[in-house]
């Protein structure tokens, strides 16, 4: 398992934009697929954005697409996750997951997939 730790959360207006950051502890970062999921209340973990080991895949849920942004940085241990024309829906706990990659290409989109987690970060847009 690695450790996780995300930040960049805060309250923001619809429309506007934020990042958020997850760092990892671990050395061979690069080994793992990384994913965001968020949690609002009342309502199960979901799946945001995930990244394969290479970056060269990535997916989104379909509420987010053409809106946020996945990314990673191996040489820094972290993934990176650009949130543009933020809406009140999209309010809710945002956690970064991490797990072991089979291959170059392969990310995952359950929850159960993932064996680390981060403590997560509020992100509140107000409309």
């Amino acid at each position: 398992q690695v450790q996780l730790v995300e930040s960049g959360g805060g309250l923001v207006q619809a429309g506007d934009s934020l990042r958020l950051s997850c760092a990892a502890s671990r050395p061979m970062f690069s080994i793992y697929v990384m994913g965001w999921f968020r949690q609002a209340p009342g309502k199960e973990r979901e799946f945001v954005a995930a990244i394969s080991w290479s970056g060269g895949s990535t997916g989104y849920a379909d509420s987010v697409k053409g809106r946020f942004t996945i990314s990673r940085d191996n040489a820094k241990n972290t993934v990176l996750l650009q949130m543009n024309s933020l809406k009140p829906e999209d309010t809710a706990v945002y956690y970064c997951a991490a797990t072991r990659a089979v291959d170059a290409r392969s990310y995952y989109l359950r929850p159960t997939e993932y064996n680390s987690w981060g403590q997560g970060t509020q992100v509140t847009v107000s409309s």
